[in-house]
């Protein structure tokens, strides 16, 4: 395996999904000044199927941050899907996370962190980046957390 970043996921024992198409009126990934910025991504499990669910109501941490993590997945695939090569990749900048969450659910940073802490699995310290993981009472097509980013690129 020729890409770096792909070879670490597959230590990892991952595997990079195929990028889904947009299911509204936008790109996935614009490039501009030396940035690309992901759309917001959904998380679909190994199976292709849907992650849904409330973090705190009917999800626990445990599948809210799995589903993160198949979000920063989905993100990488759309940069791959968009660039040709994860090796364009410099730094990810921020990380913006959205949990569908009970009223009382205040885990959302440990949710955030299944996207968070693969990141920096994989691109070391270029992965560390700015973050912000809100609450939100519905997200589209009921999944428990979307996920948007902005990358710098070469």
């Amino acid at each position: 395996m020729s890409d770096p970043i792909e070879a670490k996921l597959a230590e990892l024992g991952l595997d990079l999904p195929a990028a889904a198409a947009p299911v509204a009126a936008y790109v996935p990934v614009v490039v501009a000044g030396g940035l690309a910025h992901v759309s917001g991504q959904v998380p679909f499990d190994a199976g292709g199927e849907l992650m849904k669910g409330r973090a705190g109501e009917n999800r626990d941490l445990d599948y809210a941050q799995a589903a993160a993590q198949r979000c920063a997945l989905m993100i990488l695939a759309q940069l791959k899907a968009a660039l040709g090569d994860l090796g364009r990749v410099r730094r990810v900048v921020k990380l913006g996370v959205f949990v569908n969450s009970a009223a009382d659910f205040t885990d959302q940073p440990k949710v955030a962190n299944g996207a968070s802490e693969l990141m920096v699995a994989l691109f070391g310290d270029a992965g560390r980046h700015a973050r912000s993981a809100v609450g939100v009472p519905a997200l589209p097509l009921g999944v428990v957390v979307e996920i948007d980013a902005v990358v710098a690129i070469d």
